[in-house]
């Protein structure tokens, strides 16, 4: 990641606990992505985590990028079983047969996705309009594990072919890619990125 160290004054969300975490709220969490290779690197990613805790697949997130030739989809689309077998002896990311051999249908389907819409962006930000939703949550409590609109997506992207994109882990996805602002409202972020009111947006 770039950017400055983040300063340990500014009020920010309860999750971000530790160095690592709090660089990663302030300089990526929330931000609107619209780079398909930084899209696919977060489906990975966040495939990866399902069971988890997301300050370990940061951790690993490295080993990832080298591991999966630096998330390019096209590569990761031509994964053989030899390759998925050395993946699974790589202990810089999860080894987990399934998530390893997801990460390689995924990037298959990304690829469809992107034949089809013009990009892999295009498409993800249909279920949101085309722009953030903009929420007013003033505790973590209050976040949601999922909504509507992450149902529809979820639903889409199984329906394409997409392995480990539950409900739950594609509503991860649309937090930390910005499609939804959730920076609870004491948070320094939420209103950086766009968030205006107290009053939490209630959803459907």
């Amino acid at each position: 990641m770039v950017g400055q160290v983040p300063s340990p004054a500014r009020r920010r969300c309860g999750w971000a606990r530790n160095e690592r975490l709090a660089a990663y709220h302030d300089l990526e969490w929330g931000v609107p992505l619209h780079d398909d290779h930084k899209l696919f690197e977060f489906l990975v990613l966040e495939g990866a985590q399902a069971g988890l805790n997301w300050d370990l697949v940061l951790a690993k997130r490295e080993g990832y990028r080298a591991a999966f030739d630096g998330f390019d989809p096209e590569r990761v689309a031509r994964y053989t079983s030899r390759k998925i077998e050395s993946l699974l002896k790589n202990p810089g990311i999860v080894r987990n047969r399934l998530k390893v051999t997801a990460a390689v249908t995924n990037a298959r389907a990304f690829l469809a996705v992107q034949e089809e819409f013009g990009s892999f962006a295009a498409y993800q930000w249909r279920f949101t309009g085309g722009a953030p939703r903009q929420n007013a949550w003033r505790t973590l409590q209050q976040l949601p594990a999922r909504t509507d609109e992450s149902d529809a997506f979820s639903l889409d992207l199984k329906q394409r072919g997409f392995k480990f994109v539950g409900s739950t882990i594609v509503y991860a996805h649309m937090q930390a890619v910005g499609m939804v602002n959730d920076h609870t409202v004491d948070c320094f972020r939420h209103a950086e990125l766009g968030g205006k009111g107290p009053a939490a947006r209630k959803q459907r």
